[in-house]
């Protein structure tokens, strides 16, 4: 009965009415679509739930089974994406810390499960049931255990508090004309797994909500003492995000573009310093549990060493302008003053604070034809002035076309060069037409640039990876970043890496970070 009297106000209050008591003051068609989600949230199988964190009873749409279920078929999914990295020493630290924590939780029961993704992104997520991520991107911003159990923590958090399963149910309830449609009508229906993995990866995409990340990072503080790991390492993480926070608005601005507002941990609400608020203000209430497991920074930074930094190579590297990719055999150079960003799609390399861009993308060749053919069958563009350049030691045409760019409808330089199996298409423009001429030179010295890796290159083309070093006195970040191998930003980038951003510098004695 309590069962039904909690769906049935639930209900009410989805379709616009405060309780059930109140009913006559309810539009008849309130009351006619408040019953009819009353029987489908009976017809589904739902109903209140103790909160594993708050002990009160609440409603939700997917029973403990049902959460697993879908964090086990998710995670199938995903992987599929997101590969694991293959450090096996790393995973197993990782995992390591994850059951630490775990242990501490409101969640004790559940088999948890942890792993670290192959992406530089710098993120951290959690499925349903108990499944947590780490992305070999954080890991490298990290700089101790401690900083890693808080990120874990925080995750933990979102799992045991079942955030995902109450943006489930708040999301699943608004939608009333769906939920009645599919039930009065099966033939509308549509599958139920595969409509609850779309919503997860819109978490993914989007972070939790204002409350729920601030309850998380509580959570997460909360377990750090637990485990006895210093609650203060949750506001150092905190504090790095911040940092990134600052960097990428300062980069944004520079470049005279929009920032690039990262989500999951670096969910945009809150902000970070209401973040920082709340996480000191709990911090001081747990200052009386002095922390026992040392931060173990070098036994960390000693894992990080030799880690891939930025793009696994297997998306090619980028060297001071210069594009290496071992499976293509190919090398690539850019005017030197450009920005290149390397998408997993393709290469944009932004000129003169975004004035003009040059796009980079690969097709496989299917046929025996020329360049130009290719331009017409495959691209379906037609050129004005095409011409086949002369002194090109491989199959190249190029030429104007009318075409689509991240400016609008442009005139665009199009230039298509072949190289073993693979066709590479260059497509430059500018933000007003008048301004193309003076950028295509360099975009036809770009392509012609393409050639086979040798024999030197190859060992360029393996990837950047971190180093762990020991500051000399004398040793500063500026220095360290005249030699660093960091294309774009070599000294924010190691300042971040190694908490000092804006403007720290490191220690005599002290380990730092560098990339190779």
């Amino acid at each position: 009965m309590q069962k039904i009297k909690s769906a049935l106000g639930f209900a009410f209050a989805i379709v616009g009415c405060s309780s059930p008591l109140l009913v006559a003051h309810c539009n008849v068609n309130k009351f006619r679509a408040a019953t009819l989600l009353l029987i489908a949230i009976v017809g589904l199988g739902c109903g209140c739930a103790r909160n594993p964190v708050s002990g009160k009873q609440e409603f939700v749409l997917m029973s403990e089974q049902q959460e697993i279920a879908l964090g086990q078929q998710t995670h199938a999914e995903l992987l599929q994406q997101y590969p694991l990295t293959e450090d096996v020493a790393l995973q197993q630290y990782v995992k390591s810390i994850g059951a630490r924590l775990a242990k501490v939780s409101h969640r004790k029961n559940l088999v948890y499960r942890f792993y670290v993704v192959d992406s530089d992104q710098i993120n951290a997520f959690a499925l349903p049931g108990g499944y947590i991520y780490v992305t070999r991107g954080l890991l490298a911003y990290l700089n101790s255990e401690a900083e890693l159990a808080a990120v874990i923590g925080h995750e933990i958090g979102h799992v045991t508090a079942r955030h995902s399963v109450r943006r489930y149910t708040t999301h699943h309830a608004a939608n009333v004309g769906t939920t009645i449609g599919s039930i009065l009508f099966p033939e509308l229906r549509t599958s139920g797994v595969r409509e609850s993995v779309g919503f997860l990866s819109d978490i993914l995409l989007t972070g939790y909500g204002r409350e729920q990340e601030l309850e998380a990072d509580r959570l997460g503080t909360n377990y750090l003492a637990s485990a006895n790991y210093d609650p203060r390492a949750m506001r150092k993480v905190i504090l790095m995000l911040k940092a990134h926070e600052n960097f990428e608005n300062e980069r944004a601005k520079t470049e005279k573009r929009r920032p690039k507002i990262h989500h999951g941990l670096f969910a945009s609400h809150p902000d970070n310093d209401t973040r920082l608020e709340q996480v000191t203000t709990a911090i001081s209430r747990l200052a009386a549990s002095p922390a026992t497991h040392p931060p173990q920074r070098t036994t960390y930074l000693n894992l990080l060493d030799g880690l891939v930094f930025g793009p696994n190579p297997e998306q090619g590297v980028l060297r001071n302008n210069r594009f290496y990719h071992q499976d293509l055999e190919i090398m690539l150079t850019f005017p030197p003053d450009w920005l290149v960003d390397n998408l997993p799609e393709k290469l944009v390399a932004y000129a003169d604070q975004n004035r003009a861009l040059l796009q980079v993308q690969v097709r496989d060749l299917t046929h025996h034809e020329s360049p130009e053919k290719f331009i017409v069958e495959r691209l379906k563009l037609h050129l004005h002035g095409g011409t086949s350049i002369a002194g090109s030691k491989l199959p190249t045409y190029t030429g104007i076309a009318y075409t689509k760019t991240p400016y609008g409808l442009r005139n665009a330089r199009i230039i298509v060069v072949f190289h073993s199996d693979k066709a590479y298409v260059f497509s430059g423009a500018a933000d007003a037409d008048a301004n193309r001429h003076q950028y295509d030179p360099k975009f036809l010295n770009t392509a012609l640039s393409l050639r086979t890796l040798d024999v030197s290159d190859q060992k360029l083309a393996e990837g950047l990876k971190l180093s762990i070093v020991t500051a000399e006195v004398g040793t500063t970040y500026d220095s360290l970043a005249t030699s660093s191998q960091i294309s774009r930003y070599p000294l924010q980038h190691l300042r971040l890496l190694n908490g000092h951003f804006p403007n720290g510098q490191p220690q005599p004695g002290q380990q730092i970070k560098i990339v190779k």
